[in-house]
């Protein structure tokens, strides 16, 4: 089955696009702001799904929980062969909201999401302590200056 977001029709383009304004809007309001059948509603979100085009749903925080929050970006460098280890033990750790494999300086980059400056020094240490991890370098979030509601949500 096609799985880039052009090759789909235009009903599933749309269907996607109010599943992300919001995934809890009920099968009947979204057949009719599509104006097609309900059932064909439910067929195409099993189908996406099925075929991994919907890899799930989350939750979005409020304002008042993020503007409380202390953001910040890793970037980890890796010793040769312990991406995977490194991975799993990243994986495990709740304020990890995003970890990217990337090209360049570093291996990976981690976006964190802590309540305190405190709380963001322990992780960084247990990061920094990890098997694997050769180097890692720490960009706090002072603002945000463009938000298009992706990263980190």
């Amino acid at each position: 089955m096609q799985g880039r977001l052009d090759q789909l029709d235009e009903i599933d383009r749309n269907l996607i696009a109010l599943l992300q304004v919001n995934a809890r809007e009920s099968v009947a309001n979204l057949a009719r702001k599509l104006d097609i059948a309900r059932t064909t509603v439910l067929s195409r979100i099993a189908r996406m799904e099925r075929n991994n085009i919907i890899a799930g749903y989350g939750v979005r925080l409020g304002s008042e929980v993020l503007d409380s929050s202390l953001n910040a970006y890793v970037g980890i460098a890796l010793s040769p062969k312990s991406g995977k280890d490194v991975l799993r033990r990243m994986s495990k750790i709740p304020e990890v909201q995003m970890l990217c494999a990337v090209s360049g300086e570093f291996d990976y980059v981690a976006w964190l999401r802590t309540s305190t400056p405190s709380r963001l020094d322990q992780l960084l240490d247990e990061i920094g302590e990890m098997d694997g991890v050769s180097d890692t370098t720490t960009s706090i979030v002072l603002a945000v200056k463009i938000d298009r509601g992706t990263v980190g949500q």
